[in-house]
Order: C-alpha cells, then sequence, then structure tokens
C-alpha cells in the first residue's frame, strides 16, 4: 500500500473519531475517492442520530459520491473504510462498483466493542423456515409479471 493510499485510509478513521465524538453512532468512517485520486464521498455512521439503520458509513460516503458524479457506479474508485464492511455494505459496495476496497480494523475487532455481524452472515445461509426473521415468498406469479415487463422494457437503464 503506497503513502497516498495509507493518507486516504488514514482521513476514514478520521471520520470514525469525528462520528463517535459527536454522538451520531457507532466508530466507523468512510470516503469514496476517484481514480484522480479526489475524495468525492465521505461519511462516517449517523444510525443513531437519523434513527435509520441503513446510515452506516460506507453507504452515506457511496450515496453522496454517487450523487457528485451523478452516477450509480463508482468505477474507477476505491472506497476507504475505517472497518471491514458489515454485509450490507459489503452488498452496497459491490452493487456500486468500485474497483478496490481497504479497510482498518476487521470485523473481528468490531465485534470485541459489540458490532457482531457475524448472525448475519450465519443466516444467508439457513433454509427460509429457520431463520431468526419469518421469511416468507408469496404472489411469485404476481411479480413475475413484472419482471417479465422489465425484461422486454425498451428504456430502462440496466445496471
Amino acid at each position: 500500500m503506497n503513502s497516498k493510499e495509507l493518507k486516504f485510509l488514514q482521513e476514514a478513521i478520521n471520520l470514525a473519531k469525528k462520528g463517535m465524538e459527536s454522538n451520531s453512532g457507532g466508530p466507523f468512517g468512510a470516503i469514496v475517492v476517484d481514480e484522480a485520486g479526489t475524495i468525492i464521498g465521505r461519511g462516517y455512521n449517523q444510525v443513531t442520530a437519523t434513527k435509520d439503520p441503513t446510515a452506516h458509513a460506507e453507504i452515506v460516503a457511496i450515496r453522496q459520491a454517487c450523487k457528485k458524479i451523478n452516477s450509480f457506479q463508482l468505477t474507477g474508485c476505491t472506497i476507504f473504510a475505517s472497518c471491514e464492511p458489515c454485509p450490507m455494505c459489503l452488498g452496497a459496495i459491490y452493487w456500486a462498483r468500485p474497483d478496490k476496497l481497504i479497510y482498518a480494523n476487521t470485523r473481528e475487532d468490531a465485534a470485541l466493542i459489540g458490532f457482531d455481524d457475524q448472525f448475519i452472515y450465519d443466516e444467508i445461509n439457513v433454509q427460509y423456515s429457520k431463520r431468526k426473521i419469518i421469511t416468507q415468498n408469496a404472489l411469485r406469479d404476481k411479480g413475475w409479471e413484472v419482471m417479465k415487463e422489465w425484461r422486454v422494457k425498451n428504456d430502462r437503464e440496466d445496471y
């Protein structure tokens, strides 16, 4: 890892501290850097401040970056995070399609301070009938009608 990347990672850590000190949520920060080396998105955890369980640092930074570049993809970008992303954030990162992810703390470090996401990783592979949250499938045929329409929609924007 080069010195520029280390500087960006330190910025993500600084955002984690800022968020923690403002009591907005957990001690997590993230930035998105474009291929020119410009920070285009910044975020720190705002779950408790906004009462939004999706307001994780990575999500906040991704939303800001996408808005700034007017795109739903971050191709050519790198995401720097103060901690290994949780399952939700990792999914969002993959959907945003950056080229690279660099993080400081591990998910094991997060678990040591009360942010243990292992149960989510475990639940993904559990049969629906055995999940902790009741999960049911219904009206699949009705839902499929909409999906079939999407498949042939001429003016759709694929992603």
